[in-house]
């Protein structure tokens, strides 16, 4: 294999490995080069939604269940910080995170993938809005109290745990979507039917993948938890995390592995320019940039760069038919 050939090959790869790189020692340079902490807490924020986003996309994007529910397991891992933050270590507490929302979600997977298409959507988006008026109720009738407290980490410790989770997150979907269980999830989303009549156990398959997709938003809610002082159910399961992430993944493309990855950084990074610059047009331009590249983009914006690649090929072979 010669070096033009080895390149082109496993250019990705190394420049993955680069990006990852320049990641994991962002907090070294970030006081130095900005001055301060707030390129760090935005990048945080980034990777929270990556780490949602890909979560979703792991589940609904070969299956075709559109899940409402990732508010319900990014709070359910904020509220395990809140309870046991103070008695745990804090690489435990984000543990706990995950494991909570993966029972919780196995319980409800059970119980709801049986159902279908809109059914399931309206069904796991009041997943949300129970949790959160249970909590509500249990804290003001028993404990006499509304919200908790919770225990301060500094932002490099956030950050790096943050980033170990979103590593998880990206191998843990790579991994499984090539195996035999993401075929499964693939002819699923196909064709539900002949899936089963292939001897497929699509009830367990989806309780499997739904309850491994929440893992990663437990533990991510409940290390972001520890960037605030107090929480409380509304605070908590807050709706917007269950409809943003959806929208992050069509944004950039549900059917790629990429997509989602890079729908959920440029809308972050839309959403935070939109708020700075522009507050009182937010909403307006966040709305008409969603519906062009819903109407025009329906593949998401992974879909436009495949349509460049490829014909940045034809262009490569048609100059070599010319030239030969």
């Amino acid at each position: 294999m010669n070096i033009a050939t080895f390149a082109k090959r496993f250019w990705g790869q190394g420049l993955i490995l680069i990006l990852l790189i320049l990641l994991a020692t962002f907090p070294l340079y970030t006081m130095p080069l900005f001055g301060s902490d707030y390129p760090l807490i935005f990048l945080q924020a980034i990777i929270m939604f990556v780490i949602l986003t890909v979560s979703w996309a792991f589940f609904s994007g070969p299956t075709g269940y559109i899940s409402l529910a990732p508010a319900a397991f990014f709070g359910i891992g904020i509220y395990t910080t809140a309870v046991v933050g103070k008695s745990l270590p804090l690489l435990a507490t984000v543990a706990a995170g995950g494991v909570v929302s993966f029972i919780i979600a196995l319980l409800v997977g059970a119980v709801t993938l049986r159902l279908k298409g809109i059914f399931f959507a309206v069904f796991t988006f009041g997943l949300v809005v129970l949790i959160k008026e249970l909590l509500l109720f249990w804290e003001i009738t028993v404990t006499g109290t509304r919200g908790r407290f919770v225990l301060l980490v500094d932002n490099d410790t956030i950050y790096y745990i943050i980033f170990g989770i979103l590593i998880l997150t990206l191998l843990t979907t790579y991994f499984i979507r090539r195996s035999k269980f993401g075929m499964a999830m693939q002819s699923i989303g196909e064709n539900e039917e002949a899936a089963a009549h292939m001897g497929v156990n699509v009830t367990l398959v989806k309780v499997i993948t739904f309850a491994i997709s929440a893992i990663f938003m437990g533990a991510a809610g409940a290390i972001m938890a520890t960037k605030w002082t107090y929480v409380d159910p509304y605070v908590a399961f807050d709706i917007r995390m269950s409809f943003l992430p959806v929208l992050m993944a069509i944004f950039g493309g549900v059917g790629t592995y990429y997509g989602p990855i890079l729908g959920s950084v440029v809308f972050s990074y839309l959403e935070e320019l939109l708020l700075t610059k522009f507050p009182y047009y937010y909403m307006l331009t966040f709305g008409i940039i969603l519906v062009v590249v819903i109407l025009y983009l329906p593949g998401g914006v992974a879909s436009l760069i495949e349509r460049l690649r490829q014909r940045l090929q034809k262009g490569g072979l048609t100059g070599k038919h010319a030239n030969t």
